[in-house]
């Protein structure tokens, strides 16, 4: 097989809401639906900020101090500068084109917020923010985190733009990311004239979320900005090109095909598991961080 994806959806970005008081997101994934949980594995949760003014503040906005266990968080930073805590001791600022990568695992206490002096002088913020289940026998693994910055991504030029890396591999060229299932996730930068091709194996899930100007398949469909785009599973490969410039997020998969148990700041494989969780989080088996 050598065929083309073709587009099953474009979903335009749903109505915003304020998580903490620091992230304006809208909340793409999971989808109102009844195979959301299972449409896009490994990949979970979509918040997007897409970008937003943020005054001056002498207190730093964010979310406090909370649990979560069996999955990863990945936050993309576009605009603006996220500071992190946990309570394995892990720390770090992150500013436009860093990644903060937390793996939970067996359970971890984190908070997030803006970065102080960013606070203090306000500006134009814009995030990411991907949850990515772990497999079942992972799911209990030590908790850990990477801190990717701009310059430690793989770079690829490509015709009128370039691909940076994060996680899996682009011509040869591998992104610093650590995944427990196979995983590609791009920023693709396409300038006027701008395109991307690459291929993918066909039983892995494929998604795009348009950053900034707007690009088109194959099939000259349009994507706009602030879009998220799914692709169906009917081909190996996927093709972007853009005429005004555009900013992509790519991401890719190979599905867990395992039972999903989700509620509130978990993500495990049954409902025992769920309870259990809660019950080792209420006996302090997280750790302890300072809100």
């Amino acid at each position: 097989m050598n065929n083309f994806r073709t587009i099953e959806k474009i979903i335009s970005p749903p109505a915003p809401h304020m998580v903490g008081d620091g992230f304006r997101v809208h909340h793409f994934l999971p989808l109102d639906t009844d195979e959301t949980l299972q449409r896009l594995s490994p990949f979970f949760l979509l918040d997007y900020g897409s970008k937003f003014e943020f005054t001056p503040s002498d207190h730093p906005r964010g979310v406090g101090v909370h649990p979560h266990r069996g999955f990863e968080t990945v936050t993309i930073a576009f605009k603006g500068k996220i500071a992190h805590h946990d309570s394995a001791g892990n720390h770090g600022i992150i500013g436009e084109g860093d990644i903060q990568w937390m793996t939970a695992g067996s359970g971890v206490l984190h908070k997030e917020y803006h970065e102080e002096e960013f606070s203090k002088k306000g500006g134009l913020f814009q995030m990411v923010q991907l949850w990515i289940n772990l497999p079942a026998k992972f799911k209990m693994t030590a908790p850990q985190y990477q801190e990717i910055t701009a310059a430690k991504k793989g770079i690829v030029p490509i015709h009128h733009g370039k691909v940076e890396i994060i996680a899996g591999e682009y011509q040869g060229v591998k992104g610093p990311a650590h995944t427990f299932s196979p995983i590609e996730l791009y920023i693709i930068k396409l300038e006027p004239g701008g395109l991307f091709e690459t291929e993918l194996p066909t039983d892995f899930s494929a998604s795009a979320l348009m950053i900034e100007g707007s690009a088109n398949d194959q099939n000259n469909n349009t994507i706009p900005q602030d879009h998220l785009v799914i692709f169906k599973d009917d081909g190996n490969k996927l093709k972007f090109e853009s005429t005004n410039g555009s900013t992509i997020l790519l991401m890719a998969g190979q599905p867990l095909h395992e039972p999903i148990a989700a509620y509130g700041p978990f993500l495990m494989n049954t409902e025992q598991e769920i309870r259990q969780a809660f019950e080792d989080f209420r006996h302090g088996k997280f750790g302890y961080l300072e809100d």
